[in-house]
């Protein structure tokens, strides 16, 4: 059993039993963005959090021994995405990516935001005018050093 069978499992066992993202994340004991990440093979649970994950979605052994191990991480299956959803993410980098830049280096100086000290959380926004989408992307600054 490979990872991408162990994605492919959670996700249809997922709807089989009409659970959300949230509902396992709270077995896992984390953030729903995180677990999402996680069972979508990104991210290495816990013994204790593949076995509970494990338990919720009916998965065999072979699956939650594959929870546990460290993945490849990077997901996307070309470099320019072809998803509709992602590839908004795509283009909002190619225009406002060198504004970000520009901002984080005259707030912190020569560095990079980490993506392993780091967070998310996505919410929904009720408008009159169409919901919104809240992200909130919040990663340690680590500045370059001399050497």
């Amino acid at each position: 059993m490979t990872r991408n069978d162990v994605t492919e499992l959670i996700i249809t066992n997922k709807l089989a039993k009409g659970l959300k993202w949230e509902d396992i994340a709270k077995v896992a004991g984390q953030s729903k963005e995180w677990t999402t990440a996680g069972c979508l093979g990104q991210m290495t649970f816990t013994k204790e959090q593949a076995e509970a994950i494990g338990k919720l979605l009916d998965l065999p052994e072979a699956a939650v021994i594959q929870l546990q191990l460290v993945p490849y991480k990077g997901s996307l299956p070309s470099a320019v995405p072809t998803d509709p959803l992602i590839y908004r993410f795509y283009e909002l980098i190619q225009v406002y990516g060198t504004t970000i830049k520009s901002l984080i280096h005259e707030e912190f100086g020569d560095g990079i935001m980490s993506a392993i000290d780091f967070s998310m959380d996505i919410q929904r926004v009720a408008d009159p005018k169409g919901d919104r989408v809240n992200i909130v992307l919040n990663g340690k600054f680590l500045p370059y050093k001399m050497y």
